[in-house]
C-alpha cells in the first residue's frame, strides 16, 4: 500500500493506494466525452403500470437539475421522477428514470439542450436508488506522464484486477466544496443552525472569489438578507435557504427542509460514507489485508447474503473470497446498533463514539429527512478487469463496476494525482 499525500483525500479517509507504482498523472474530463457512463439496468418488466420508464442521456448536466428541468417541461412535480443511480455532471451519461402518471407522447415532446429522453417501458413500481445491475465506463486520462507509461498502466491494471480499497470517491462529498458530510454530521447532532451555516457559509478556494466572499460574510454575520444580495443567482439552493431564513428568522430546520429530500438524505449518507473511508484506512493502518479474512470479519456475498468469519469457517471463507463469491465488508452504522464481531466493528464503533454520534441520532435524522438510515454493509475491496490502452500521453480505460462503486476510485489508482484534477 502507498499513502496518499493529498490533504483532501486524507481528510475524507482516502489515505492509501493499493499499488505502489508511481502515478501516471494526467487529467480527467478534459471534455465531457472523455468520461462516458452507461447504466446497466436490471431487466425492465414487460407490463403495464403507472410509471413510465425512460432512458435519459445527458451531457454536462447535474442530475437533480436535469430532473427539475424535465419536470418543469412536463408540468409536474420533480418528486414524481425517480432514478436508480446518480451520475457525474461533467460527463456523458446514460441512465434510466421513472416518471409517475405521464403519457409517452408528453415525454417525446421534451426538448432540452444536451438531454434526450427515450421511453423504454412501464412498471408497477418506481425506480429506486441501487436498483441497477451496474455501470459501464469509458474514460480517457489525458496529458499523462510519459516516463514508463505503458509499464505503470500495466502494473495498476493488475492491481485493480486483484482489488483496491473500495473508497467512496471524492465526488461523494463534493470536490469543489467537500461539505456534504459536514452538513450531514450537523444534522445527525440536531445542530440545524450549524448545518445551514456549513452549507451556505463554508467557502473553498476553488470557488469564484465573489462566492467565497458571500459565503464568508454569511458565516460571520448570519445575515440572511445580506446573503440574498450577495449570493449569485445560480446558487439556487443557498438562496432558497437564505430566503426562508429572511422570512422566518431562526427557523434553521425549515431552511434545510426547503432543499429536495434526496439532497437532505445525501448529507447524512455522505457522513456515513466518510466513516466507512476512515474505518477502511484504519484497517490498512493495522496491517490487515483487503482480501485475507480475520476472525470476526463480516462477509458480503454476491446475492446479498451476509456471514461472519469464525474459527470454524475461516478456511472456507478464504476460499470463497479467492473464488470471487464474497468480499470482506464493513458495517456502516445507522439507527441499527453496531454489533461487534471483530476488530473492524471495534474500529467503527470507536470512530462513531469519538464523533459523539449514537444510534438515536440516526433515528432522529431519519424522521427529519424522511429517509431510513438503518446501516448497511459495504465491501472493502473493489476489483474490475480493466481494458487499458495507451496512445501517446493519453490512457483510455474501459471497465464495469457494480452499483455504488466509484470509477474515480479506479482512476485515482492510475493517476495518484491531486483530486482537483479529477473533477
Amino acid at each position: 500500500m502507498m499513502p496518499s499525500t493529498y490533504p483532501l483525500e486524507r481528510d475524507l479517509g482516502m489515505r492509501y493506494y493499493a499499488s505502489e507504482t508511481p502515478g501516471i498523472g494526467g487529467r480527467l474530463r478534459s471534455t465531457p466525452a472523455d468520461f462516458v457512463v452507461e447504466e446497466l439496468p436490471l431487466p425492465i418488466p414487460d407490463q403495464e403500470g403507472p410509471y413510465l420508464i425512460c432512458r435519459l442521456t445527458k451531457t454536462s448536466w447535474e442530475l437533480q437539475r436535469a430532473v427539475r428541468e424535465i419536470a418543469r417541461h412536463l408540468g409536474l412535480s420533480h418528486r414524481r421522477i425517480s432514478w436508480a443511480g446518480t451520475k457525474d455532471k461533467n460527463a456523458v451519461t446514460t441512465q434510466f428514470i421513472s416518471i409517475y402518471d405521464v403519457p409517452p407522447e408528453a415525454v417525446e415532446g421534451v426538448h432540452l439542450k444536451d438531454i434526450s429522453l427515450e421511453v423504454v417501458g412501464r412498471s408497477q413500481h418506481p425506480l429506486s436508488l441501487g436498483s441497477l445491475a451496474g455501470n459501464r465506463f469509458e474514460i480517457v486520462i489525458r496529458e499523462c506522464l510519459i516516463e514508463d507509461l505503458p509499464a505503470r498502466v500495466q502494473t495498476v491494471t493488475e492491481a485493480v484486477s486483484a482489488g483496491v480499497p473500495n473508497y467512496y470517491g471524492v465526488q461523494r462529498f463534493g470536490v469543489i466544496r467537500p461539505v456534504t458530510h459536514i452538513v450531514g454530521e450537523k444534522i445527525l447532532k440536531g445542530d440545524y443552525e450549524g448545518a445551514v451555516a456549513a452549507y451556505i457559509g463554508r467557502a473553498y478556494p476553488m470557488e469564484p472569489l465573489d462566492v467565497q466572499q458571500a459565503r464568508t460574510r454569511f458565516l460571520e454575520t448570519g445575515d440572511a438578507r445580506a446573503a440574498l444580495a450577495d449570493l449569485p443567482v445560480r446558487l439556487t439552493y443557498e438562496r432558497a435557504m437564505a430566503n426562508h431564513l429572511a422570512a422566518n428568522p431562526g427557523d434553521y430546520a425549515g431552511a434545510l427542509r426547503v432543499l429536495p429530500p434526496k439532497l437532505l438524505s445525501l448529507f447524512v449518507s455522505a457522513f456515513q460514507s466518510c466513516l466507512f473511508n476512515h474505518a477502511l484506512s484504519a484497517r490498512i493502518d493495522a496491517g490487515l489485508q483487503l482480501n485475507e479474512p480475520e476472525i470476526g470479519d463480516r462477509l458480503l456475498f454476491e446475492n446479498g447474503r451476509e456471514d461472519v468469519v469464525t474459527a470454524r469457517n475461516h478456511q472456507a471463507a478464504r476460499i470463497q473470497i479467492r473464488r470471487g463469491r464474497c468480499r470482506i465488508a464493513l458495517f456502516i452504522p445507522g439507527a441499527e446498533p453496531v454489533r461487534v464481531y471483530g476488530p473492524m466493528d471495534d474500529i467503527m464503533r470507536d470512530l462513531v463514539q469519538r464523533r459523539g454520534i449514537e444510534a438515536a441520532d440516526f433515528e432522529r435524522a431519519s424522521r427529519f429527512v424522511e429517509t431510513a438510515f438503518s446501516g448497511a454493509l459495504r465491501a472493502i475491496s473493489l476489483s474490475s478487469n480493466v481494458e487499458a490502452q495507451v496512445s501517446g500521453t493519453d490512457v483510455r480505460l474501459r471497465f464495469s463496476l457494480p452499483p455504488g462503486h466509484y470509477a474515480t476510485t479506479v482512476c485515482r489508482e492510475y493517476m495518484k494525482a491531486e483530486p482537483y484534477l479529477m473533477i
